[in-house]
């Protein structure tokens, strides 16, 4: 069936609207393709009263229960996939099979974290008493999602919150709200009135969830600038919060590698959703000894790999998603350019829509702006290095720490190397793996808390010690 471009918000389990409406870009094309609510105070103060009325009777329903609701949850959207994934590329302009790739993927996520649990804790057992440590949900949880992987971070914060007994308000990204929007309407009937409420709005919405008393907890996915601003306004209350932030990350080639045999790994590892990824690579410094021949394989990919409109069959590489990020990205190259580096770019790309050659940069100075920004597009600065302890200095001069990669025959080098980089993952000969049981968290501005694993769910529960004497 085809995709429906006006999907309304999910309130108390049922369909809510209201009188202004964003227009949602397809940016392959830069047309309108569709619209969503445009919320306000009103709305926000609807979903966050539905989710404190919900609370309770979900807190005390059995987490087996919990668990049974977010498998049928994530079978839903197995079931609508095809749908989905239609929508998904329409609005954010990446490739459809890749597109449909993030609805499994977001409810394989939502399955594993819902296998996960926070048991009762016995931490002391002596002849006078037992101590428990039980872990209670916070309450309603305020959930921030960013457009670069709407379904699957909104998978991410949906399984948390509500495996461990909170309630949740969802607002998708204003540019990627038609996916996420359609998702509500598809599950209603899964979940207890209030349990899930999503909302959409533009830019003015996100400050008026951060600031509302009704939440216990924010988590939010963007950039670093936001999450700073988030931080602030939750400290008003005391929410807790948990913030995925920025990243600029290194990867570190050393001189023993195979390059045909990693070349695409590692230009995959870059550019996968045309270099929209909170933890793709984002500088590639490259041993002296290789450096050539690795550069000249990757300009060869960036040239033969097809840019284009994610509904076209074949296409690899979709648009950049939104035009603000887009004159960023632009804007970026263009002064890379005027400061005379070497620009290597890739294959023709369509000249509507968003879209930009895949671009890679010839090892620039470390403190050119494309090396020390997070470009978050199709652009990559690749860096020589020679010497070990350097290279890891070089790597770790960032405001950042998300996430790193190392890349070498000799394993126990690498692990030696990754141990010493400052960050939350370091991936070994791969990149952008992860898994709902890893825990996944930033160094430095990168972020604060963690995501996924028994830790990710710690963010969502807070402890409560119970002393229990032996006899009366």
């Amino acid at each position: 069936m085809p995709p429906r471009l006006a999907p309304l918000m999910t309130i108390d389990a049922q369909s809510a609207e209201c009188a202004s409406q964003l227009n949602v870009i397809n940016p392959a094309t830069g047309e309108v393709i569709g619209h969503a609510p445009d919320a306000g105070q009103y709305e926000l103060d609807l979903a966050v009263a539905a989710a404190q009325r919900a609370f309770p009777g979900w807190k005390a329903t059995p987490r087996a229960e919990r668990q049974q609701a977010l498998n049928q949850f994530a079978k839903r959207l197995v079931e609508h996939a095809d749908e989905l994934a239609r929508l998904f590329t329409l609005e954010h302009g990446r490739p459809l099979n890749q597109a449909k790739e993030e609805i499994l993927g977001a409810a394989h996520w939502i399955r594993g974290i819902a296998q996960l649990d926070t048991p009762v804790e016995i931490v002391e057992e002596t002849a006078q008493r037992r101590v428990e440590v039980h872990y209670d949900p916070l309450g309603v949880v305020c959930a921030i999602v960013p457009w670069n992987f709407p379904v699957l971070l909104a998978s991410w914060k949906i399984s948390h919150a509500l495996i461990t007994g909170n309630t949740l308000v969802l607002k998708p990204s204003p540019f990627t709200p038609l996916t996420t929007l359609r998702l509500g309407e598809l599950t209603r009937d899964l979940l207890p009135a209030g349990v899930l409420n999503i909302i959409s709005g533009g830019d003015h919405l996100g400050p008026l969830m951060t600031s509302h008393p009704g939440f216990a907890k924010i988590s939010f996915t963007g950039s670093t600038a936001t999450g700073r601003r988030i931080m602030e306004s939750a400290a008003r209350d005391l929410k807790r919060i948990t913030l995925e932030l920025g990243g600029n990350d290194a990867a570190i080639v050393l001189p023993d590698v195979d390059v045909e045999q990693i070349a695409q790994q590692l230009f995959m590892g870059a550019f996968f959703n045309s270099g929209q990824v909170c933890v793709a690579c984002k500088r590639l410094y490259i041993h002296d000894a290789i450096y050539e021949q690795l550069r000249d394989r990757l300009h060869q990919l960036a040239q033969n790999l097809p840019v284009g409109d994610g509904m076209v069959e074949g296409n690899v590489f979709g648009p950049i998603q939104n035009l603000a990020q887009y004159r960023r990205v632009l804007q970026m190259r263009d002064e890379a350019r005027e400061a005379g580096l070497t620009l290597l770019e890739g294959g023709p790309v369509p000249e509507t829509g968003y879209f930009m050659p895949l671009t890679l940069v010839d090892n620039p100075p470390e403190d050119a702006r494309v090396v020390t920004e997070e470009a978050f597009g199709p652009i990559l600065p690749l860096l020589r290095f020679s010497d070990i302890d350097e290279v890891i200095a070089r790597a770790n001069a960032t405001e950042y720490g998300l996430a790193g990669a190392v890349w070498s025959k000799d394993v126990d080098q690498a692990v030696t190397i990754a141990k010493r980089l400052d960050t939350g993952t370091v991936w070994i000969n791969q990149n952008l793996e992860s898994s709902p049981g890893i825990p996944l968290g930033g160094h430095k501005q990168s972020g604060f808390g963690v995501e996924n694993g028994v830790a990710g769910l710690m963010e969502f529960v807070q402890p409560k010690s119970i002393f229990i004497p032996k006899s009366a």
